[in-house]
């Protein structure tokens, strides 16, 4: 078998949508899956995830595209990738010397307030459910990247706690990456099943809401969680003050590589879980053409999340780097129904 490596969150498909609706054809194949290949990752979670502009009305469309153009990449890239829905699927998948991908949610506008929606969803292959993302929808509230005026934030609603319940039951994992504080704690109170936070960091170490707290990370280990260690330098770095609205600025110290602060949070998290619960969400953010409209600077991309993965063999024995490359992971993924 080969070696298994699994990023818990990546954000392919919306740049996929944005290059496919601008022309192009054959994108995984042309601009990611060499970066793919070089970082070792042969297993990605990829979101599906829905940008203000197109929210409410267009939520639902959007998502369906996504999964839609998925498809239409893999007609015209046969046998180089492939989209799975259980761990039999990834594990022949990445012996056939192809990239898995599966499919989450990060946060559940594209199915509104309509639970029936989650069903249809599961049946395209979505496994994996990021309640919220940091914003307000029907099912909970997210917390925010950076302070902003608005009301009393709340967890779970009725309909979030019901979606909950129905994820579990069609075998769906839970994710609390996104979620507030209040969320979180609901999430823990009527879960019967494992969760994840597919990309975050440990908030003791960068304090903002996107981490979570010790006491969250210790919970989550013993419902069997994993948490996914994000490379996104707002998550790994503490943040100077900013106004509301504005993106804070990390404070890296001077001289020190990001990677040395993503190891700094993977130490942390064995302390508080041991290496039974740690892996990677790198929060992989291409943008490889064109190059966008945004600081690529402060995303992570394929060339950051290589350094890590080397180094894990050199941090750690064997058998610990392997859990956190991606048997851990895959112990999530053998817990989805087929």
């Amino acid at each position: 078998m080969r070696p298994l490596v699994v990023d818990a969150h990546y954000d392919l498909l919306s740049d996929v949508f944005r290059l496919r609706t601008a022309g192009e054809r054959k994108v995984i194949e042309r601009f990611y899956l060499n970066g793919l290949k070089a970082s070792g990752i042969n297993v990605s979670i990829c979101s599906l995830f829905v940008r203000d502009q197109f929210l409410p009305e267009m939520a639902l469309r959007h998502a369906l595209d996504q999964i839609g153009m998925l498809h239409c990449e893999m007609e015209e890239s046969p046998g180089l990738f492939a989209l799975c829905r259980s761990a039999s699927e990834v594990k022949k998948t990445v012996e056939a010397g192809q990239a898995a991908f599966l499919l989450s949610f990060e946060g559940v506008e594209p199915i509104g307030n309509d639970l029936v929606l989650l069903r249809l969803f599961y049946q395209l292959g979505v496994r994996f459910v990021g309640l919220a993302w940091s914003r307000r929808n029907y099912a909970a509230d997210g917390c925010h990247f950076h302070p902003i005026p608005e009301g009393s934030p709340g967890g779970l609603t009725a309909f979030g706690v019901r979606l909950l319940e129905e994820a579990e039951r069609l075998g769906m994992i839970v994710d609390v990456s996104h979620l507030n504080d209040a969320g979180f704690a609901d999430v823990v109170k009527f879960a019967k099943k494992p969760f994840i936070a597919s990309h975050s960091n440990c908030r003791a170490l960068a304090d903002v809401m996107r981490n979570l707290t010790d006491d969250q990370i210790r919970t989550l280990a013993s419902r069997g969680g994993v948490m996914g260690l994000n490379n996104m330098i707002h998550f790994v770095y503490p943040s100077e003050d900013a106004s509301p609205g504005e993106i804070p600025k990390a404070k890296i110290p001077e001289g020190k590589p990001l990677y040395e602060g993503f190891f700094d949070h993977i130490h942390r998290m064995m302390e508080l879980a041991g290496p039974d619960h740690i892996g990677f969400g790198f929060d992989l953010c291409e943008f490889e053409k064109p190059e966008g409209e945004r600081d690529r600077s402060i995303f992570p991309t394929y060339r950051h999340a290589i350094p890590f993965i080397e180094r894990l063999g050199r941090e750690f024995p064997e058998k610990v780097a392997a859990k956190i490359r991606g048997e851990n992971w895959m112990r999530i993924i053998e817990a989805l129904k087929p």
